[in-house]
């Protein structure tokens, strides 16, 4: 059982999943841009969507939300749907292209993030706040979308080790 969890690639995430979020709680505090904290967990989590697909990348986001959510003051769960989701959506574009190259990747990142962001409010509604909705949502969301799309270049590699993702080797067919 212990060498199963040594060779999951939920061992290898947990790590960069807590260094990234003291990274996101100290260093992304102080730098702002347009006065948004970047969501590097969820960068990440769709950046793991985009390198190895759908289930991974929710597999990635589920983790990372909960490392998230262990980290703050969030309700256990809730952020690691949102960051779950993100990773399944930049997945999902995965199955138009196995292996993208980096620039596709970054698009199929930033929608990723995206879509977690754009589902933070949603989920905020069903856990039960009354105020769901920021005036500067719209900010927010940009401002996260185009960060992970920044971030993809070092993301998706860093994905692909975590999660122990081995680029396709196509062969031709042997006549």
């Amino acid at each position: 059982m212990i060498a199963a969890f040594i060779q999951s690639p939920v061992f290898r995430l947990l790590p960069v999943g807590v260094i990234l979020l003291a990274l996101q709680n100290t260093l992304f505090v102080d730098l702002q841009p347009a006065g948004v904290i970047v969501q590097v967990l969820l960068a990440l989590a769709a950046a793991a969507g985009a390198a190895g697909g759908a289930d991974r990348g929710a597999l990635a986001g589920f983790v990372l939300g909960l490392i998230y959510d262990l980290g703050t003051d969030s309700p256990i769960g809730a952020t690691a749907l949102t960051m779950a989701l993100g990773g399944v959506v930049a997945g999902i574009a995965w199955t138009i292209m196995v292996d993208p190259p980096w620039w596709l990747a970054a698009v199929f990142t930033t929608i990723g993030a995206a879509a977690g962001e754009l589902a933070v409010p949603v989920l905020r509604i069903f856990i039960g706040e009354a105020e769901a909705f920021e005036p500067r949502f719209t900010r927010v969301v940009i401002v996260v979308a185009i960060a992970a799309g920044a971030l993809s270049p070092l993301f998706v590699p860093l994905s692909r080790w975590c999660l122990r993702i081995r680029k396709p080797d196509w062969k031709a067919l042997a006549e």
